[in-house]
């Protein structure tokens, strides 16, 4: 295996910048690293920062506190757990979350957000309490065309190299 990436946790400022609870500062000291769960699984875990209910239809911008520092030529790409998926048909909002290598030398110190909504059609509320897994994140290696020239600067993200 290439080691090819580090999880770190956003400033506490940052982190308060994105999370408008009253209790931030108590819930940015709990905010748990990603991990895999075996040797052999692919994804790094992603821990709810605190609790979160969902009715279906309901949708919640999540702000993980988490950034990620990766190499050049890798890519983070993030995913509802699998079994949450099953169970509630728990999607992100963007389909599959992707974070560049540049993503975190943004202002916002590539502070991670996961948007997810309950899509579920049988009714069924989600509860995900805070700690527990409910997204994954998988690196992957990619290749640019031989032609390529991309010479542009990131400073954030949500369609931040378009603009």
């Amino acid at each position: 295996m290439k080691r090819i990436a580090k999880f770190e946790k956003v400033s506490l400022k940052q982190f308060k910048a994105g999370c408008t609870r009253e209790d931030a500062e108590k819930v940015y000291e709990g905010i748990k690293l990603p991990k895999r769960a075996t040797a052999g699984s692919a994804g790094y875990d992603f821990y709810a920062p605190f609790d979160i209910e969902l009715k279906p239809g309901e949708t919640a911008n999540i702000p993980t506190g988490i950034r990620v520092l990766i190499e050049d030529g890798w890519v983070l790409k993030i995913y509802p757990r699998s079994g949450l998926g099953f169970k509630y048909r728990l999607q992100l909002n963007n389909t599959v979350g992707i974070i560049d290598s540049d993503y975190s030398s943004s202002d916002n110190e590539g502070h991670i957000f996961i948007k997810v909504t309950n899509d579920s059609n049988e009714g069924k509320t989600l509860s995900i309490p805070a700690g527990t897994g409910f997204a994954q994140g998988i690196f992957v290696e990619y290749g640019i065309t031989v032609d390529d020239d991309a010479s542009g600067v990131r400073n954030g993200g949500f369609g931040s190299t378009t603009k």
